[in-house]
């Protein structure tokens, strides 16, 4: 039955819990407990392997997966794939439908720690199409690191 759940992508305008347990980049995919892998919208960051499409803003792939990571509770440990692994509370999502393969693209509209689709970012810039680049923060609620 998980295995079924973690290759399903959630209908688009459905909400869902998303407990994190592991993380790719800057925006996702994050692995969620209850199977879906979560693409984060509202956020564009490098891939692990240093590409960016053109038209995205393009902060440091490391330096952006690991701000997500923060926000998620901190790293507790890696998998021989290269995931971090997370241990947060469950977030609450709405989702944009297909984000690719078995990923669920979906706005955080509630997290333990931050609001993740709306966070601040540690340097404000914007791009040509309006979309804030940097690195998420774990003061996006206010807390300090």
């Amino acid at each position: 039955m998980l295995l079924a759940l973690a290759a399903s992508v959630v209908a688009a305008g459905q909400t869902f819990t998303c407990t994190p347990t592991r993380v790719w980049d800057g925006d996702g995919p994050v692995w969620c407990e209850e199977g879906p892998r979560l693409r984060i919208s509202g956020i564009a960051a490098r891939e692990m392997d240093g590409t960016c499409n053109a038209n995205q803003p393009c902060p440091d792939a490391i330096e952006a997966r690991d701000a997500l990571v923060d926000v998620l509770g901190g790293p507790r440990g890696t998998t021989p794939t290269g995931h971090v692994i997370v241990a947060s509370g469950p977030m609450r999502c709405v989702s944009t439908g297909s984000a690719g393969g078995s990923r669920t693209g979906a706005w955080v509209a509630r997290c333990p720690r931050a609001r993740i689709s709306a966070a601040k970012w540690s340097r404000p810039a914007r791009s040509s199409n309006g979309i804030a680049t940097g690195a998420i923060t774990a003061a996006a609620e206010g807390r300090d690191r």
